[in-house]
């Protein structure tokens, strides 16, 4: 790769981009544990990786070049002494301290694996099964006799915008707000550490993974090379917001961030699920979440004197993207053409989480077929990709891609 890491839009032709093809660990939800692992409900497995295909080959086609997580987690773990402090790190974020004998035998069962058949088997979780067969002495050992995991699966992964998110060259390596996604962010900082075409090309991290506060990439939207919009939301505080501006005012080309207060509900979990770019004056927005007057809480962050960061709180959406875009005009299309029940329909499966592979061009799921018709009608390009299953997990196609590189616009 040419370019490591060069996002300065939401809408800059989409050169390379990072996706997980979903594996086992879809295979490794039940109804018991769905609320746990922060899911809805259990795709299955083979459509659901049909689909992705179906997305990563829609990609392709269209000259964008398509990595995998899994690869690159992989090609940074080579190395045994590093793979061993990424293991032992994992383990203790998953609550499986150095001291604890399960430490040991999560360890060794895991380093005697091929690397990218652990990067796998991590991200799968590892069942009590896999391992008592062996030692069956050891089973014991977790602290609830019942649980049927050592190591709990992963089957949000391949939502891969959250877990970090590229703004300008560098990158916000996330604390995700919930313990059954935090360990997620760590294979981007290992890969920003450790592959060798990452670790010595020092990649900014504007904010890193054990910063206190939370905030995911779902709320993390570049709308050019000056201005952020993120979302206050369930997943991202206000707190997060305020340390990111500090991490990038004076230190990049970024001197303003949107902070869009958004419902604080699983439906509306980030910014993305309910606004984003998709040209340079055309947004897809969820009507509901504006109020008659079309207007929402925004707080203008810039950087003011002294260093400090001045907070200018505005309430219309469509004169705020104007002033601070310096645009004439501005097209908010609704999720489901405004319609109570469409709108609340295609909302819930992603409507509004619509991917800008290019100025006016965008991949969307199919389902959502009002949304996709207005899109059109308003001359936006729209390419559709299957959706019964991914759809399940509560992403849409931005949700599972986290763009590497754009051109500029």
């Amino acid at each position: 790769m040419a370019d490591f890491i060069h996002v300065y839009s939401e809408i800059g032709k989409l050169k390379t981009v990072l996706l997980h093809r979903p594996e086992k660990e879809l295979e490794n939800l039940s109804p018991d544990i769905l609320n746990r692992m922060l899911i809805d409900d259990i795709p299955y497995l083979k459509i659901a990786q049909e689909e992705h295909d179906y997305f990563a080959d829609t990609l392709k086609k269209r000259g964008i070049h398509v990595v995998y997580l899994e690869d690159l987690l992989a090609a940074s773990l080579i190395n045994k002494e590093v793979r061993i402090k990424f293991l032992d790190r994992l383990l203790e974020e998953s609550g499986i301290k150095n001291n604890d004998p399960l430490h040991q035998l999560l360890m060794d069962y895991l380093l005697d694996l091929p690397v990218k058949q652990m990067v796998s088997q991590i991200i799968a979780g590892v069942k009590k099964a896999e391992i008592k067969n062996v030692r069956p002495s050891l089973a014991d050992l977790a602290e609830d006799p019942s649980y049927p995991f050592y190591l709990d699966p992963m089957p949000n992964v391949y939502f891969m915008r959250d877990q970090q998110a590229a703004i300008g060259n560098g990158m916000t390596i996330n604390r995700m707000t919930f313990r059954a996604r935090r360990r997620e962010s760590l294979f981007m900082e290992s890969v920003l550490q450790n592959h060798p075409d990452f670790k010595d090309k020092q990649i900014p991290v504007w904010r890193d993974r054990y910063t206190h506060g939370r905030l995911e990439g779902g709320d993390e939207l570049v709308l050019n090379k000056h201005v952020l919009a993120i979302g206050i939301s369930q997943r991202t505080s206000a707190a997060a917001i305020t340390d990111l501006a500090h991490s990038l005012f004076g230190h990049s080309s970024y001197d303003t961030i949107l902070a869009i207060k958004i419902p604080h509900n699983h439906a509306m979990m980030h910014l993305d699920t309910v606004f984003t770019m998709i040209n340079y004056d055309q947004f897809t927005v969820h009507p509901f979440i504006l109020d008659k007057a079309g207007e929402i809480e925004i707080y203008v962050l810039q950087l003011g004197k002294n260093g400090n960061i001045t907070i200018t709180p505005r309430h219309n959406l469509v004169k705020t993207l104007k002033e601070y875009l310096n645009l004439s005009e501005i097209d908010l299309i609704p999720t489901g053409g405004g319609d109570s029940i469409a709108a609340s329909r295609e909302q819930w499966n992603d409507g509004s989480n619509t991917l800008a592979i290019a100025p006016g061009e965008v991949v969307t799921y199919d389902r959502n077929y009002v949304s996709n018709d207005l899109l059109r009608k308003h001359g936006i390009l729209v390419h559709e990709i299957r959706s019964s299953e991914l759809s399940r997990g509560r992403g849409g196609p931005r949700c599972m891609s986290c763009p590497l590189v754009r051109e500029d616009l």
